[in-house]
Order: structure tokens, then sequence, then C-alpha cells
């Protein structure tokens, strides 16, 4: 049982990372049409890979009782599998179901706020760290989808979310186009990193189809693959002659 897992989880992240590379492809296709000018994230560059909430903080919960923490946390778990394979600097923030709160939090308001200063403190002591935070939206109207790029004011945290949006756009939000936006201050674990920074909202749980698709491996591979080409298609601007 163990060994078949095994490989399924090498084929599925293969088949992300075919899906990948052509969504990079397509992008490169229409350069003319929207160069993209980056800053330089050096090869040494470490990505901090953050899924949001975690242990009793559940984030947005739909109408079904599914938490996002645990939709958060499998989709890190693919984007660590396909950027390692494809070269990357990779760290987590949480890599298991728990939150990352110190001990001596005892309340659930306590519990997360420590675990928001950890994180913080794992990303800006993490040297060339580029964070990317993975989270779930939800808004009173059930009819809103999607998935949209957040970023930081630090380059080049914009040029890369934009990117990342242009691969969102063009495989998970097919006829429901999103821009990037910078992210407002409210955010503390945004707000407070010394590095770059994007936060992607994967769809929204406050949609009953959504949630459904986003409980799927091969709608999180979709949604991990998009993240992983913007990336590398950033790189691929930034490092073209």
């Amino acid at each position: 049982m163990i060994v078949l897992l095994k490989k399924r989880t090498i084929v599925l992240i293969c088949g992300a990372i075919f899906l990948a590379g052509a969504v990079v492809f397509g992008l490169l296709a229409q350069r003319d049409k929207q160069t993209i000018s980056h800053e330089t994230i050096t090869a040494d560059t470490i990505l901090v890979l953050d899924a949001g909430h975690g242990g009793e903080d559940g984030g947005a919960v739909s109408a079904s009782g599914v938490p996002e923490s645990r939709i958060n946390l499998q989709i890190v778990q693919k984007l660590e599998g396909i950027f390692t394979f494809t070269g990357q600097n990779i760290t987590l923030t949480r890599s298991g179901e728990g939150a990352i709160y110190s001990p001596d939090a005892q309340t659930l308001r306590e519990k997360k706020v420590s675990d928001l200063h950890n994180r913080v403190k794992i990303v800006n002591e993490t040297q060339r760290s580029f964070l990317i935070s993975i989270h779930q939206n939800s808004l009173p109207s059930t009819k809103v989808k999607g998935a949209q790029t957040f970023y930081n004011a630090i380059d080049p945290a914009q040029k890369t979310a934009i990117s990342v949006q242009q691969a969102l756009n063009g495989t998970i939000n097919q006829g429901k186009v999103k821009n990037a936006k910078q992210i407002e201050d409210s955010i503390f674990l945004m707000k407070n990193i010394n590095s770059p920074g994007i936060l992607v909202e994967c769809g929204f749980m406050s949609n009953p189809t959504e949630v459904k698709q986003l409980q799927t491996d091969d709608h999180q591979l979709r949604i991990s693959a998009a993240i992983v080409s913007g990336f590398l298609q950033s790189k691929t601007e930034r490092d073209r002659p």
C-alpha cells in the first residue's frame, strides 16, 4: 500500500510539473503582449512556504464544516514536492496539522498571536527568503469563486505576484480573470516580514462547488502547478538576456 501511494504521489507531481511547464510556455508565448521585468531573485533564494492557520485555528470554514487550514497544508505539501523537484530551496512554516504557537500561549487569542509571530520569525531568520503564503477566501455570497494573489511592498513581490496571477487566470480562473493586488497593512504576517512575499487566496470556502474542488488532489495540483509556473516564468523573464 505504501509503495502504491508513493507511486501515485510521483505520478501526480510529474503531471503537475508537466502542467507547470505548459503554463510557462504559454505565458512566454504572450511575453510580447505584456513583458514583466523583475528584480533579482538569486539562485540562493529560499522559498518559505506557509500553510495558513492550523490547529485550533481552522481559518475560514465551509458550510459543510471543512476548515481551510487542512486544504492550505495539502496545497503547500504539493508545492513543496514540485518546487523541490525543480531545484528550488524550500522551507516550511508548518509541516503538520498543528499551529506553531509557543508553549506559554494558553487562550485561543494568545495562540493565534504567538503563531503569527513565530511565522514572521521563521521568515525573517531565513536569509534570502521569499514568502509564499497559502490561504482560502470566504464571503457572505456563495457565488464568488477563483484564486487571487496579493503581494507586500518589497521588490520583487509585485511583479512575481502578477506572474503567478497570470498563471492562475489561465488555469484556475478561466472566464473569471482576477488581478494581483497589494495586500492590506492589516495582514500581520505580510506587514512584518523583511523580505518579499505573496499570499495566494486559492479559492472560496463560501462557494460549495469550489470547496469540493479544493479538496481534490487534481485541483490542488492545478493550483500548485500554476503557482510554480508563475514563479518559474518570473525567473525566466529575469534571466533572459
